[in-house]
């Protein structure tokens, strides 16, 4: 496919962490509150030359490939620091942020995620009428911020510098921190998959005008479906201009209940191949945790490989996005409705659909996945015993100009409705998806050969906290949050 046209983004004043990922094997994620708003405006200013931008983490990944080329021992030594704020903590800061938020009080951001986890997300609630989250976040978070690195000792040594700017721990402090998360790439042969064992990644958008490799998948997508400011962003004539050049960052504090899927997997194998080829009670759990992803543990896609792992595919850029579930609106052989990957990002259902449903454009609800895992990986016991003991899961975080459009619209519009994708004559619900969606857990076609063949399945990810957030560009910063020098 074409080179998009020379890009127009000042990518010196956008935090890297949005359009091109803080390169990382570990990474902090640090909420905190303002507590001296006066001393914290001027500590910004001394903070934001630790920002690392889009330009810096290009430089910083193509000293990583250098030293790649060069087959040299180690990691090369590198941290980037990012900050992003909550609608409380711009109130806390005195600054106007109305034209982030259009909606008014109902906006997500304004609402904050607290909040949105009840009235929308679909999070357990408690009987207080709160999320069933960790008492960190059930408190007021009025930023965050990201230190990621090659080693536990590097991001270690960036956050004693970060905590001496502010004073952290200090009778002058100018913020308190609430909570330091520590996420970590998995080991060996598992970097890059998430704790389920699936590879994690794949399917980003594609931006015009940044991505100068298009590989053959979905279609690409206007810069301001991400960043604030710019084509595709809902609100760009609206955005007061110390607004423009960020993005909204939507944090999720997801735990994995890993022995338990396993066991499920396990209990529950498909039988027999969409050929009638009889498997296996491993090729059988294998299957059915295929079919519940959308892909297999490699990633190579099931649309395309629909029983049968293919590690080859999956490990070529150029076919392992390279698929639409073209002419599939009345079969679940090749792929599930509520597959995860086809709730999250349904392609030609929604684009190329049957007449008379109207084509509906995906573009504008696409989101840029970062985030990391933490947590250990499975013990013996918990291999044996087939029960949780130890915490693990995904620091969930990715970044949109609306999060109208972007994550919210994607928990609720699609992982949460049993009823989607909406084709007409459908044998029965597709189902949520059976990694995200919340509330009860019924899903079809995850028998190739008896596709309205519905199966419950429990809970196999579990909320515990969150935020919305808004990563300003660094001109925002300089002009609007901090105080000069």
């Amino acid at each position: 496919m074409s080179t998009p046209a020379p890009t127009t983004l000042d990518l010196n004043n956008i935090q890297g962490d949005i359009l091109s990922g803080l390169p990382k094997k570990t990474q902090f994620y640090i909420t905190f509150n303002v507590v001296d708003v006066a001393k914290f405006k001027k500590d910004l200013n001394k903070f934001i030359p630790l920002i690392k931008t889009v330009a810096g983490v290009l430089k910083d990944r193509q000293a990583i490939d250098d030293h790649k080329k060069k087959k040299l021992p180690g990691l090369v030594p590198l941290t980037g620091v990012n900050i992003a704020f909550s609608h409380l903590g711009f109130v806390k800061l005195g600054i106007d942020d109305s034209t982030l938020a259009p909606g008014g009080d109902q906006d997500p951001f304004k609402l904050g995620q607290r909040k949105d986890a009840i009235t929308t997300l679909g999070d357990p609630v408690k009987l207080d009428n709160n999320p069933d989250w960790d008492p960190e976040f059930l408190q007021d978070i009025h930023g965050l911020i990201l230190i990621s690195g090659e080693s536990h000792a590097s991001i270690e040594k960036k956050k004693l510098e970060v905590d001496a700017i502010f004073g952290v721990n200090t009778p002058h402090a100018s913020i308190k921190e609430i909570a330091t998360i520590r996420g970590d790439v998995r080991p060996g042969d598992e970097a890059a998959h998430e704790h389920f064992g699936f590879l994690d990644g794949i399917s980003n958008p594609v931006v015009n005008g940044f991505d100068t490799v298009i590989n053959p998948g979905p279609k690409t997508v206007d810069p301001g479906v991400l960043v604030t400011g710019h084509p595709g962003d809902p609100g760009q004539t609206q955005r007061a201009p110390w607004a423009t050049d960020g993005s909204f960052l939507a944090f999720r504090y997801l735990f994995q209940l890993v022995p338990e899927f396993n066991q499920f997997l396990k209990k529950n194998p498909v039988k027999k191949d969409g050929n009638n080829n009889p498997l296996t009670p491993q090729q059988g759990s294998e299957l059915l945790g295929a079919r519940m992803v959308g892909r297999w543990k490699s990633g190579a896609p099931i649309d395309v490989t629909p029983f049968k792992d293919d590690p080859a595919l999956a490990k070529d850029p150029k076919r392992n996005n390279d698929f639409a579930f073209a002419g599939e609106i009345d079969t679940q052989l090749r792929c599930p409705f509520a597959a995860h990957v086809r709730k999250t990002n349904p392609r030609d259902d929604l684009e190329v659909p049957p007449s008379p449903i109207p084509s509906i454009p995906v573009g504008p609800h696409r989101i840029m996945r970062r985030g990391v895992q933490f947590g250990p990986e499975l013990t013996d016991e918990e291999k044996h015993s087939g029960r949780t003991t130890k915490g693990r899961g995904l620091l969930f975080a990715c970044y949109q100009s609306s999060l109208v459009n972007g994550f919210q619209f994607l928990q609720q519009t699609w992982a949460n409705n049993a009823n989607f994708p909406p084709f007409e004559n459908l044998p029965g619900d597709p189902g949520l998806d059976p990694l995200i969606g919340q509330g009860p857990r019924v899903m079809s076609g995850l028998d190739p050969l008896d596709e309205q063949q519905t199966v419950s399945m429990p809970t196999f990810i579990v909320p515990r906290g969150g935020e919305y957030f808004f990563s300003p560009s660094l001109n925002g910063l300089k002009t609007t949050i901090a105080t000069a020098a």
